[in-house]
């Protein structure tokens, strides 16, 4: 473990002063943020608006200093750990989102790694937010082996996805509405409206964040610079009021063959969905689009006389979710089947540890500790979280030994009790 004779750990917010000047600790912290995920050194045009783009979040950031460092070696005040959370809101299938303390720019570097930093930072940081009255946590990881141990599980997934798209796309039926295109930079002002409908939609959905309008939009790109490249389409419904949008660019002439990459797609119902599919597929001279954010179930390749064009290239684990207060985030989730279940969790931070009695009725759940009960299952904290919005099937975790069944059936029986009301579906990333 880290000593602390070694190391400053300091939590602060990332601020830009009133004349647009970036904090300089959050400057410095920013920049071991992007040198630990490989990317290019930031200009300063690029750092300011970066940071105001944390501080737009509302992100607290916590770095680790080290006291002292060698001769040319980087300075004490270049933080050698990273580490941020920021609020923000989760759909669980219930009528109204829950809040959710997001994790994210984690980064150890690589010289003071096995020091137990990250530990040190995580353990502090899911101890405030359960001091800030946080039922959950999220994070989406760069890395699938790092956060089971803290109690974290994957909740949802996204597609990579091929299209083939020319004279061989035609669809089954003729979506209703129709798309037109648009400056993508228009996608500032319309996209958070129609977002906001997604969202609302769709279960393990998390609320958007700043750098989402300005990518989608082409005034940023993954670099920071201005993207001239991002074309933008939206769709309207039979009323004429828009509901989807889609952000693309074109994968240049010496690819083969001719491929748009699409930035983002956000359809605030099936239609909207399908309708800019079809708009996709017809593009000239394209013959076929990529996408890394699919959903698992996907009405496209229904939609379609030929399925095959969608071609499945990578499953990518996307929200994990920690439980921090079984009580409350269960009883804030949406339910399809009423019914009853004593669930055991175990859990080595102890914020989930407990027996509890879930109950079901008239599809609202209420959840009480039990010590006493016979426990129909058991589970640890990391798969609490896949279970938590129900895109993770219980038989599932049975069959990989990470759930244990107690009595006989509950294992059928907590699946339908956990059944989403709509497929598991997010496309925010953090």
């Amino acid at each position: 473990m880290a000593s602390h004779d070694e190391y400053d750990f300091r939590t602060f917010p990332a601020a830009v002063a009133e004349d647009g000047t970036p904090d300089p600790a959050s400057v410095a912290w920013l920049q071991a943020e992007t040198r630990g995920f490989h990317d290019p050194r930031k200009s300063d045009t690029v750092l300011a608006r970066s940071v105001q783009r944390l501080a737009d979040d509302g992100r607290r950031l916590t770095g680790v200093y080290a006291r002292t460092a060698p001769a040319s070696a980087l300075g004490v005040d270049v933080p050698v750990a990273t580490f941020a959370w920021f609020p923000s809101t989760l759909n669980t299938g219930a009528a109204e989102p829950v809040d959710v303390h997001l994790v994210s720019n984690v980064t150890v570097r690589p010289t003071h790694r096995r020091r137990g930093l990250l530990r040190s930072m995580m353990t502090a940081d899911l101890q405030q937010a359960v001091d800030d009255g946080y039922a959950l946590a999220g994070l989406t990881a760069s890395e699938a082996t790092i956060y089971r141990r803290f109690g974290f599980g994957e909740a949802s997934w996204v597609r990579h996805v091929t299209v083939t798209t020319g004279s061989w796309f035609r669809m089954l039926g003729e979506p209703r509405g129709r798309c037109e295109l648009i400056e993508a930079s228009a996608l500032r002002t319309i996209g958070p409206e129609i977002f906001e409908r997604f969202h609302a939609a769709h279960p393990g959905s998390i609320d958007r964040h700043a750098k989402y309008w300005d990518r989608a939009a082409g005034l940023s790109d993954d670099k920071g610079e201005p993207d001239d490249a991002v074309h933008a389409a939206v769709h309207y419904d039979e009323s004429g009021a828009i509901d989807g949008y889609v952000a693309y660019k074109f994968q240049g002439w010496e690819k083969e063959p001719y491929t748009l990459g699409i930035v983002d797609l956000v359809a605030a119902d099936d239609e909207a969905y399908l309708g800019l599919w079809e708009f996709l597929g017809a593009v000239d001279l394209i013959e076929r689009v990529e996408w890394e954010f699919a959903p698992l179930d996907d009405p496209l390749p229904f939609a379609l006389t030929d399925s095959r064009l969608v071609r499945t290239t990578f499953v990518e684990d996307y929200l994990w979710l920690r439980v921090l207060d079984v009580e409350r985030a269960f009883a804030a989730r949406g339910y399809l089947a009423d019914g009853e279940l004593v669930i055991d969790v175990t859990d080595l931070m102890g914020f989930a540890a407990g027996v509890f009695r879930l109950r079901v009725a008239d599809g609202v759940g209420s959840v009480q500790r039990d010590p006493g009960a016979a426990a129909d299952v058991s589970v640890d904290a990391a798969a609490l979280g896949s279970l938590y919005l129900g895109g993770v099937d219980p038989r599932v975790l049975a069959a990989a030994g990470r759930l244990e069944e107690r009595s006989a059936g509950a294992v059928q029986r907590l699946r339908a009790l956990l059944a989403p009301v709509a497929p598991v579906y997010g496309i925010t990333h953090f």
